[in-house]
């Protein structure tokens, strides 16, 4: 069987099929510590199928860019999946420094996000588009740094490699690559304390602001991605837990790995719930402070390489 190209095609469905149910969970969850009954795990599909029907609506201000962005970045979200394969089984990386492209491709997602907010001509959404800007350029060096130290522990030159590993991970490459990418899920994600995705108001507004002018299929695009973004780093987090454990089966890990997703979503909508807003200024501090752990999760993987 090519694992290579089903693993594709899996990666892919998964994240259009399971990304709106895991922000789902977090609504849910959020609902439920706030003593409510909440919204059913799958109204988010419900609210996209809803976009989609809708007309859209352009300002006379933006041009082409404004039009095409929804779409780009919808597919640049989506096309960084295919590096994080969901079948948990032991296959040949697509190429060496893959983990590049797929940051990369992220990043020109974000580049048209910035964009289409500035095309709008509106000093609100070009007031997101600097914060987008300023935040993701302090965020996406931790990024980097979390997935080259865990190449570096498993002496691979490929992430999808080194996130499906046959071995379990140290418990210090878990502390030190485990908290930075938890706390790049809430920044990447515009969740709590950092943002809140649902707010509108203008002091502490982030990535909500930069979509205000998009509606109909537009908005349900951007949302879509979002979802999709938010899934993409979970799954990160998730492989790099747990482990290839060919001797179960691929029934048996796959039930793990969604079992260890899901209490991702829960522990996200947790942290949402408990935890209040940081001010825009504190921000950085909680990112250079990843940052950091980061770098030390970098220097044990590349001292243990040395050891052994």
């Amino acid at each position: 069987m090519n694992y290579k190209l089903l693993n594709l095609t899996v990666s892919v469905l998964a994240a259009l099929i399971i990304s709106p149910l895991f922000a789902g969970i977090i609504v849910k969850t959020k609902a439920l510590f706030a003593g409510r009954k909440g919204q059913s795990f799958f109204q988010i599909y419900f609210n996209l199928f809803k976009l989609f029907k809708k007309q859209v609506v352009y300002s006379k201000t933006t041009t082409v860019i404004f039009k095409i962005a929804p779409a780009i970045i919808f597919v640049l979200t989506l096309s960084s999946t295919i590096f994080i394969p969901v079948i948990p089984v032991d296959i040949e990386p697509l190429f060496s420094g893959d983990m590049i492209l797929m940051i990369y491709l992220l990043g020109l997602a974000r580049l048209f996000l910035i964009l289409s907010s500035l095309d709008t001509g509106s000093s609100f959404e070009g007031m997101g588009a600097s914060r987008e800007a300023f935040y993701s350029a302090l965020i996406e060096p931790v990024i980097f740094i979390v997935l080259i130290s865990i190449m570096k522990f498993f002496s691979t030159t490929s992430i999808a490699q080194a996130l499906f590993h046959n071995t379990s991970p140290d418990s210090v490459l878990l502390i030190f690559a485990g908290i930075p990418l938890f706390i790049v899920i809430l920044v990447e994600n515009s969740r709590i304390p950092f943002d809140d995705p649902e707010t509108h108001l203008e002091l502490t507004m982030i990535h909500e602001v930069m979509i205000l002018d998009n509606s109909g299929p537009s908005l349900g695009l951007m949302e879509y991605a979002s979802y999709i973004k938010l899934w993409f780093f979970s799954l990160i987090l998730t492989s790099l837990l747990v482990p290839t454990m060919p001797d179960y089966g691929i029934a048996v890990q796959l039930a793990v790995s969604a079992a260890v997703i899901a209490f991702i979503a829960v522990l996200i909508g947790i942290v949402e719930s408990v935890f209040a807003r940081v001010s825009l200024i504190k921000i950085p501090q909680f990112i250079i402070t990843a940052g950091v752990i980061a770098l030390m999760g970098f220097f044990f993987s590349a001292t243990r390489v040395l050891v052994w």
